[in-house]
């Protein structure tokens, strides 16, 4: 029957309304409740700000299918973060798993092209199976398309995936393309096929854990971050992009500036802070907090390349790029995977105008047949080219060790940073003194004579003290002040204020090529 008047139509309406708040029906919603699984509403509405969301597209269904369920598998709106724009969907596992279906292509599409439109972040919360077997090329050809405005969206505005179940197929290369990927352990999973798939292709056995399991997925470099619930996750993302503008032409929230102008006790640390011994190790976040606002870090990736440190901070108030060694692990020696984690790291920092600081302490990159065979020419030269592709404003601080190439890629002035720095306790050179003192053994027939051990010890010693120092790089203006450490914070915060208004000129082409 049809409804004719008014009362009736608004009374269609709201039957409509609210079947589309559960379009799986009470069985699908009582297995999702069983489960633990919050409906994908609930989702958005703890990521977003109390009171902001707004659907779009609550009633979309696949055309000419009466049966058809409302949503087609996606919740997609607009609402804001910390009072700020910001468009998200959310994968409906009640309406087939959450594959992509017609509409749910055409509601996601749409949403990306209003993010373009506005300017501002986009958040996928991803629950799905991939692409729905039963509409065939359709499915795929939807996945293509966003695939496509992916890359459109990539380094205008920022592209976040929440991880919070198991993503297979184009349900994980949608959320590769993105920024920063998050996922709660023991939940979330990303595999391009899953276990049944492998074993019965190649005849491997693998576990679900192992395959895509998030820890192991982080370890890989293609998730971000790993939590422990979805609340972290939300909170995670909130925080990433409290250090992001809206897009690539705003400017990022500036929160407490001026704060602590004078020295202070925490500052004075730095004095005593790296250990005498060059081979002992410390945790380079005990600098990290003493040398940024309000002892404020947000570690990127922080179980990839643990070598090297990526992530967020603030100098007076404005966010930074930080991209540390890691003298906890392997010394701070710069791998494969530590260089591919700061080559996407500076890139996208670049992408934003997010200004860089380098904080050095590396014995060089790491050697031996595994790198090599893994791509470490390769994949330091990415590193490389990111470091000199990038305009934005760059500082460096070497605190100790700064040997062989990867004194060049982390932020080296020859790479095109605008302002270096090092403590008294810098160490700059080809390589490091026991490595010196190990090709000059080489020339004489007994090394473990006694008289040639004291030959090598009175090497090392004087490489240390004549060679290995800052102060030659300064004389040749490689270093543009040697200070002391108790000085780096407020020092930071001069140089990136006369950095503001950088700008640089560069030859007109269509792009470079990046070593891949």
């Amino acid at each position: 029957m049809t409804a004719s008047t008014t009362a009736e139509k608004l009374a269609e309406l709201r039957a409509k309304l609210e079947l589309a708040k559960e379009p799986g029906g009470e069985a699908a919603a009582a297995k999702r409740d069983k489960r633990g699984i919050p409906s994908a509403r609930a989702r958005i509405h703890a990521l977003l700000d109390p009171g902001s969301f707004l659907e779009i597209g609550a009633l979309a269904r696949t055309p000419g299918d009466p049966n058809a369920l409302f949503g087609d598998g996606v919740v997609t709106g607009h609402g804001t973060i910390n009072g700020r724009p910001v468009g998200v969907f959310s994968h409906d596992q009640s309406v087939f798993g959450g594959s992509v279906g017609e509409m749910f292509g055409r509601k996601v599409a749409r949403l990306m092209e209003w993010v373009a439109m506005v300017g501002c972040p986009i958040i996928g919360i991803n629950d799905s199976g991939g692409a729905r077997i039963q509409d065939a090329v359709t499915s795929l050809a939807w996945y293509a398309e966003l695939g496509r405005r992916h890359e459109l969206l990539s380094g205008a505005v920022p592209q976040i995936s929440i991880i919070l179940g198991k993503c297979a197929g184009g349900a994980v290369y949608s959320p590769i393309q993105t920024d920063l990927v998050v996922a709660v352990r023991d939940q979330g999973y990303m595999f391009v096929t899953g276990p049944d798939v492998i074993k019965d292709v190649t005849g491997e056995d693998v576990t679900l854990d192992e395959l895509g399991g998030a820890d192991h997925q982080a370890r890989y470099g293609n998730i971000h971050q790993v939590v422990d619930s979805e609340k972290d996750a939300f909170a995670y993302v909130r925080d990433f992009l409290e250090f992001l503008p809206p897009n690539t032409f705003d400017d990022a929230p500036i929160i407490n500036p001026g704060l602590e102008p004078e020295i202070t006790p925490h500052d004075l640390e730095l004095d005593s802070i790296v250990p005498d011994a060059d081979n002992t190790a410390y945790d380079m976040h005990e600098i990290l907090l003493r040398i940024f606002d309000d002892g404020d870090f947000l570690d990127v990736a922080a179980q990839a390349g643990q070598a090297m440190i990526t992530g967020f901070a603030r100098v007076d108030g404005r966010p930074v790029g930080v991209v540390a060694n890691q003298p906890m692990y392997m010394s701070g020696a710069i791998d494969n995977e530590a260089s591919d984690k700061a080559a996407r790291f500076v890139r996208f920092c670049d992408s934003f105008n997010v200004p860089l600081v380098f904080v050095v302490d590396t014995p060089g990159f790491l050697p031996g047949v595994e790198q090599e065979k893994n791509g470490i020419i390769k994949r330091g030269g990415r590193f490389l080219y990111a470091v000199v592709e990038a305009d934005v404003p760059k500082v460096t601080i070497t605190i100790r060790k700064s040997y062989g190439g990867a004194y060049a890629v982390m932020g080296s002035k020859q790479l095109t940073a605008d302002l270096n720095f090092a403590w008294p306790t810098a160490r700059i050179a080809v390589i490091g003194a026991e490595g010196a003192a190990q090709l000059l053994m080489k020339r004489f027939p007994d090394p473990k004579a006694p008289e040639v051990q004291k030959i090598r010890a009175d090497f090392i010693e004087g490489y240390n003290l004549n060679m290995a120092i800052p102060y030659i790089a300064a004389e040749r203006g490689f270093i543009d002040a040697v200070i002391e450490p108790h000085k780096t914070r407020l020092l930071l915060r001069k140089s990136l204020k006369l950095l503001r208004d950088k700008q640089i000129q560069r030859v007109q082409r269509k792009h470079g090529l990046i070593p891949i």
